[in-house]
């Protein structure tokens, strides 16, 4: 079944559940189950914060193992990881975080309404 760990992030079947269970993995395109059965030769699809990976089941184990083994169980695909670089890079350039001096006043607060309402007109 789907519902296990070794999927890097996963350390845990509790929180793999949730991330089945919030959308975000899929299983050949369509949004998986926590009781899907899995295949070799599955791709799967899965979100973790701002990465999205790709993995291609290579081999089932009958046991549950430590993430270490189950990592040996899966393989990401190259265009993952590609795209998990540019990302990355992306993300770089961005700022972190805008550095504003508090709440507007009341004189800001007014401009703030009177460029609004002249983007509605």
């Amino acid at each position: 079944m789907i519902n296990g760990c070794g999927l890097r992030g996963f350390t845990r079947p509790g929180i793999a559940k949730q991330a089945i269970d919030g959308g975000k993995v899929h299983c050949e395109g369509v949004r998986a189950k926590p009781g899907k059965e899995i295949t070799v030769g599955l791709k799967i699809s899965l979100r973790q914060g701002f990465d999205e990976k790709t993995v291609v089941v290579k081999a089932l184990s009958e046991q549950r193992r430590g993430a270490p083994e189950a990592q040996l169980l899966y393989e990401e695909t190259l265009e993952s990881i590609e795209q998990r670089q540019q990302r990355l890079e992306q993300r770089k350039t961005l700022p972190r975080h805008l550095q504003t001096e508090g709440r507007p006043s009341k004189r800001d607060r007014r401009l703030i309404h009177q460029f609004k309402n002249s983007q509605l007109d």
